[in-house]
């Protein structure tokens, strides 16, 4: 279980691979950590990761720090590293380095993700990049 998780993260989240996103996804797939119900599958997800992380962050890494295995859930602490290069929900590029801290709960089944929980500090990294760009808050 674990290995799925890493493989994810190595290849979905920090190398961008959509044919290992779409190996490692379950059709029925639920993000129960998307802010509405219409966001919660699996493309809304590559989204996030293709169109708003991986063109802001350069040199985009994830280390992970630890991982837990309850049956089919794995719990993950991990942190996304990089450099801010491209606009960042709406923050135009510092050169700043960034670092998402992320916990994440992945129900997997079959070998492939099933179900998402999570929580992150990505807000409080956006909010340091407005104030680092000169931006009010």
């Amino acid at each position: 279980m674990k290995t799925i998780v890493k493989r994810f993260n190595r290849e979905v989240i920090q190398d961008g691979n959509r044919e290992s996103f779409e190996a490692l996804m379950a059709p029925d797939f639920v993000n129960w950590s998307a802010p509405t119900e219409a966001q919660r599958d699996a493309e809304t997800m590559w989204r996030t990761f293709a169109t708003v992380l991986r063109p802001a962050i350069g040199g985009l890494q994830v280390r992970i720090h630890e991982q837990l295995c309850d049956g089919e859930k794995v719990i993950t602490r991990k942190t996304i590293l990089g450099k801010h290069v491209g606009s960042l929900l709406g923050i135009e590029a510092t050169g700043k380095d960034v670092a998402i801290d992320v916990i994440d709960i992945v129900h997997i089944r079959d070998g492939r993700y099933f179900e998402h929980w999570g929580v992150n500090t990505l807000a409080a990294v956006v909010a340091q990049l407005r104030q680092a760009g000169g931006l009010a808050t």
